[in-house]
């Protein structure tokens, strides 16, 4: 017995760190639920004749996404944290001998962020920084894809995965760095707070779409005189379908959103402060029920816009998940969810052709749920030392993030694109669908040949 004790404690460190691998691991994989349900649901909305193209689109967010992030996202995150406000834009060019106090804490970070390093590559040396690599990733593929939908049906390939790696492998990346980092100055300085990525994922996403929709424009027959006119999804239950698949991957993003270290006596939020996963499963469940409900409602039983709630009232309370009251999430999802279909009809009303409402459901409601920290959670001391959580920063954060480096850039670099003539597809593609003109071929054949039977 006493030998068995003894091998048993010399298991021990191994399995702490084996347990912490596999939760990243485990929860990373299932988080590609979300791309399944993301090209379910641009796919059902799409036109039957931009169904393979909508979805090949989206489907190759994934590898794009996921070699930039590799290569230089990775580094972004790591290298960002203190700049411009506390300290250096970390690099190979660093000497860190030079480095000092929380610069040296940091630093150490980087070294293991490089494409070339040691961390990333087979070695029994390192067993977590690979698995935080892939969330990392997942999150930069999961920030792109919001993108996708919104300009589906009108855009150039090539356009779009330039924006997709400009979004999600930079853009959201330096947001996080500043937001949703331990040693982001937003949160060192300001006392910013952010659990579930309301504004470094999602309000950045949606505002950078909204600047790309300004350049891009409608699809042909949207706006008829100013009027805008019904579009209609080719098959609605795909798309809920593939919101609830949705859904079910925010679980585990959220659960992501966790730091679960082997040495650790509990689990953390990034910034360092205490969470469960028992507070996760019951308020991010609220948060859906309550924004379904709020978006039915609202939408007066409109399909679409009902299982969008959903993720509106997710979103809503996203920043301060982890800090919030069941009671309270209630209300915040159901208002946020509420809100927004009339974002959707005033997006309608400027003219701008958001086909899956990206900017109302994940820019405005990520907007609203990185100020509202600063409201329910004010006071809040996330570490000694620290600004507590206050809503001058929560908007200082919120504008920089969706304005600045969603938007701002959303709008420039599509800008440049459309002056290149690489945004937007020509008239006759549009009108004729993308999968016979771009892919040549149909994803419903028998139609393609009944109609040239007729002609």
């Amino acid at each position: 017995m006493e030998e068995q004790a003894i091998e048993g404690l010399a298991a021990l460190p191994f399995l702490k760190l084996f347990t912490a691998e596999a939760y990243y691991y485990i929860t990373g994989v299932l988080m590609l639920l979300i791309h399944v349900g993301f090209l379910a649901y641009e796919g059902g909305v799409a036109r039957s004749k931009n169904f393979l193209a909508t979805m090949l689109k989206n489907l190759m967010t994934v590898p794009i996404v996921g070699i930039t992030f590799f290569f230089f996202g990775f580094w972004v995150y790591n290298a960002f944290p203190l700049f411009p406000v506390t300290g250096p834009l970390f690099g190979p060019w660093t000497d860190p001998e030079a480095l000092t106090g929380v610069a040296a804490d940091a630093y150490g970070l980087v070294v293991g962020s490089y494409p070339w390093s040691e961390a990333l590559a087979p070695t029994k040396a390192d067993e977590l920084t690979g698995v935080f690599w892939m969330v990392f990733a997942l999150f930069a593929m999961t920030t792109a894809s919001i993108l996708s939908g919104a300009v589906i049906e009108r855009i150039q390939m090539g356009g779009y995965y330039i924006l997709a790696i400009v979004l999600g492998s930079f853009c959201w990346v330096v947001a996080a760095a500043w937001g949703w980092n331990y040693y982001g100055w937003w949160t060192t300085e300001w006392g910013w707070h952010d659990f579930g990525c309301a504004v470094v994922v999602h309000g950045v996403s949606g505002m950078f779409a909204l600047g790309v929709l300004i350049n891009l424009g409608p699809r042909i027959g949207r706006f008829v005189d100013g009027k805008p006119q019904p579009i209609l999804p080719h098959n609605i239950s795909l798309t809920l379908i593939g919101l609830f698949l949705i859904f079910i991957g925010f679980f585990f993003f959220l659960a992501d959103c966790v730091i679960f270290l082997p040495d650790y006596t509990g689990l953390t939020t990034i910034y360092g402060g205490p969470v469960t996963l028992a507070t996760l499963a019951m308020n991010v469940t609220l948060a859906l029920s309550a924004g379904l409900i709020g978006g039915y409602l609202s939408s007066r039983a409109d399909p679409f816009l009902t299982i969008s709630g959903g993720l509106a009232g997710i979103i809503t309370v996203a920043g301060g998940l982890d800090l919030y009251h069941p009671a309270l999430v209630i209300v915040l999802a159901f208002g946020g969810a509420w809100l927004m279909p009339k974002c959707v009809a005033l997006m309608e009303k400027l003219g701008i052709d958001d086909v899956v409402g990206a900017v109302p459901v994940h820019g405005i409601t990520g907007m609203i749920g990185g100020i509202l920290p600063g409201i329910f959670a004010a006071g809040y001391i996330q570490q000694a030392g620290q600004p507590p959580i206050n809503l001058l920063g929560q908007l200082g954060g919120t504008f920089i993030g969706a304005i600045l480096l969603g938007f701002v850039p959303g709008y420039l670099v599509s800008l440049l694109l459309k002056a290149m003539g690489l945004l937007r597809v020509s008239p006759e593609f549009e009108e004729e669908g993308l999968d016979l003109k771009e892919l040549g071929v149909s994803a419903y054949p028998e139609q393609t040949f009944a109609s040239a039977a007729k002609a």
